[in-house]
């Protein structure tokens, strides 16, 4: 029998018996409300806590690489890696960091694409208990110099590109710099082909390859001509930062995040508890998510490792070259995003290749919508779940199940050994009612301890009880969350607060219309205008306001109806292809704000030419420029039919 947490099973039949979490009165134990609704769609064989890990990350790989050692850890364009393999090449790496300086508590700055040499770096450093940080490789010099800057690494292995976007010699902490060649682990077929003279070879290596400066050392030449570590230097323990993490800033203020290996082992083991249907030593993963994002980082360097899966590697997502994988090393098991599901689903589809292989998706870090789900399922034959957390929780809090059970549109059920409460948004202490939005607060093993050198904004994000505010709204239905918006994002119309997803949710169901983000922009008395920013289908006609209000009225509250239509050819994205509501209003404001510049160029006339540009700019008349299309435009408010343009309560029917 086998001791999970406060609960007990039974190895023979994976029998629960009764246990709880968290204690009550008089010695009774007791989960959270929402947490004991969701325990009833939990799946047999999924425990309520999981076993909290008390070592360093680095034994996953070292305990895989000991039975499975002649399994393909990596492929890589054809070329395959096993994880006895990579398992030398990690221990190499590190007397390579040792040999630069690097000791337990040190930071190293890791900026690559997915590439084996990612894979074999952060493994380095889990070995010698050195902080992986994450940076995305495609930052700017700006961003890189700032998250350099509160970490304070000493050494940088980084891809070719991204060397020169590092700070300069001398201006930061950094001592050391490694240069990754994302072609040295390729197959000689394709080194070959990429060194021929002709135009498409020289275009490829322009995306692949960089110059280097003086100074800079070869990471792959540093690896192969040293020797592993000895296995008597000490490695990390489970409190030690393993990695960190940089958040996109979505409040404006871009922050670190670091994590623990305890924090990472124990989501690990949340997820692969919660697809407990995977294979050990027979699965390949699908790992297009970026190793720097949280989703990618726990999934693929981390539970697809502990599995002893195959990942299917590629330095960029692209749908051709993904499908290439796909018919080279069929894939099982795939977490993504929802573009990448839809737009491999139809290339397979277009191009027929068979993704049947495919069992099990994930899909995270945006909503996955019915149509998207309904498309994945048609072409791959297979079940895909959502997912949801955040880089500060390692990041998983939530999933559907894997089952009957599983509600499409929905963030899920909270995870095993996870604490999750739905509180008020002015009274966190106080919890809310079912089918009342509130502000998700979580407690549990995956949950971080606070920013990196960033008091003030680490006590904004916690409660005196300690609970975590993720800064997400949500609804609970019995143990379903069901997100409503980001509280930074939230529309304030009327006195009236407005969730941007529900409005998205109905405006995206209308034939014409291919996407859709909705944002406030400035109006009176502090006051915002519900905007819609549409991406029309292909040779699709612009819809009129009031159409839109009409194919609306019966799906939305009246203060809720968009006041404003924006047409533009594209959503602002993020690399992950998540939409940035705060780039839509930024471009949808960028009139008004060269309108308020132009003013500002006459001092004498400044007041009467900043009210007069000001007021043209906005809502009744603004025009909007996105990516230099002139076509990007807002259509005038209109008055609104449904009621009282004055009283919003009047609107609600």
């Amino acid at each position: 029998m086998l001791r999970v947490g406060a609960r007990y099973f039974c190895g023979a039949t994976g029998l629960r018996c009764n246990g709880f979490a968290v204690q009550g009165i008089g010695g009774m134990a007791k989960y959270d409300p929402i947490v004991e609704q969701a325990h009833r769609f939990y799946e047999p064989g999924v425990p309520y806590d999981i076993p909290i890990p008390h070592s360093s990350v680095f034994k996953l790989l070292e305990g895989t690489a000991k039975r499975y050692p002649e399994v393909v850890a990596i492929e890589y364009f054809g070329h395959t890696i096993t994880y006895k393999k990579v398992l030398d090449q990690a221990l190499r790496a590190a007397q390579v960091l040792l040999d630069a300086g690097v000791r337990r508590g040190d930071t190293v700055a890791l900026a690559l694409p997915n590439c084996p040499q990612a894979f074999v770096a952060f493994y380095a450093c889990q070995r010698i208990g050195a902080v992986a940080a994450q940076h995305n490789p495609l930052a700017t010099a700006a961003e890189l110099e700032r998250q350099i800057g509160r970490h304070q690494g000493k050494v940088a292995i980084v891809w070719e590109q991204t060397v020169p976007k590092l700070p300069p010699a001398g201006s930061s902490s950094l001592e050391t710099v490694f240069s990754v060649d994302l072609t040295a682990q390729m197959p000689a077929k394709n080194k070959f082909l990429l060194s021929l003279p002709v135009k498409a070879a020289r275009k490829q290596r322009e995306t692949l390859r960089g110059e280097v400066p003086d100074g800079v050392k070869s990471w792959d030449q540093a690896v192969q001509s040293t020797r592993p570590i000895h296995k008597d230097v000490p490695g990390a323990e489970a409190d030690d930062v393993s990695v960190i993490l940089h958040t996109g800033g979505t409040n404006g203020i871009p922050k670190s995040v670091p994590l623990t290996h305890r924090n990472l082992g124990a989501n690990v083991n949340q997820c692969l508890f919660w697809v407990f249907k995977l294979h050990e030593g027979a699965e390949n993963f699908f790992s297009l998510l970026p190793y720097f994002h949280a989703f990618g980082l726990t999934f693929f360097l981390l539970a697809a490792v502990k599995k002893g899966a195959s990942q299917v590697v590629l330095p960029k997502f692209d749908v051709d070259l993904a499908l290439e994988a796909q018919r080279r090393r069929p894939v099982t098991f795939f977490v993504g995003v929802p573009p990448m599901f839809e737009r491999i689903a139809k290339g397979a589809m277009k191009s027929g290749t068979d993704i049947t292989s495919i069992r099990y998706a994930v899909s995270g870090a945006m909503p996955l919508t019915e149509k998207v789900a309904a498309i994945w399922e048609e072409a791959s034959q297979g079940v895909i779940l959502e997912g949801y957390g955040l880089s500060e929780t390692s990041p998983v809090l939530t999933g559907a199940p894997l089952s009957k059970n599983r509600r499409l549109g929905t963030l899920g059920l909270p995870f095993p050994s996870t604490r999750v409460r739905l509180v008020d948004l002015d009274d966190p202490t106080r919890d809310v009612e079912d089918g009342t939005p509130g502000e998700i607060i979580v407690k549990g093993p995956q949950v971080f301890s606070g920013y990196l050198d960033a008091p003030e904004e680490t006590a904004l994000a916690f409660t005196e009880e300690g609970w975590f505010r993720t800064g997400d709204i949500a609804i609970n239905d019995g143990g379903y969350l069901y997100l409503s918006d980001r509280r930074k994002e939230l529309i304030l119309a009327g006195g009236f607060n407005v969730y941007p997803s529900q409005v998205e949710e109905v405006i995206r169901r209308h034939p014409d219309v291919k996407d859709v983000a909705v944002v406030g922009i400035p109006g009176e008395d502090e006051n915002e205008v519900v905007t819609a920013a549409l991406v029309m289908e292909e040779g699709a006609p612009e819809p009129t306001l009031e159409q839109i209000r009409t194919w609306a009225k019966d799906k939305l509250s009246g203060y809720a109806m968009p006041k404003q239509l924006a047409f533009i050819t594209d959503l602002p994205r993020n690399q992950l292809g998540k939409v940035l509501r705060r780039g839509v209003k930024e471009q949808l404001l960028e009139p008004v704000a060269k309108a308020l510049e132009q003013a500002s160029k006459s001092v004498t006339d400044f007041v009467g030419q900043v009210g007069e540009a000001a007021m043209e700019a906005l809502p009744k008349g603004l025009t909007a420029y996105g990516k230099g299309d002139p076509k990007e435009k807002v259509a005038p408010e209109e008055v609104d039919k449904s009621g009282s343009k004055d009283d919003p309560r009047a609107q609600e029917d």
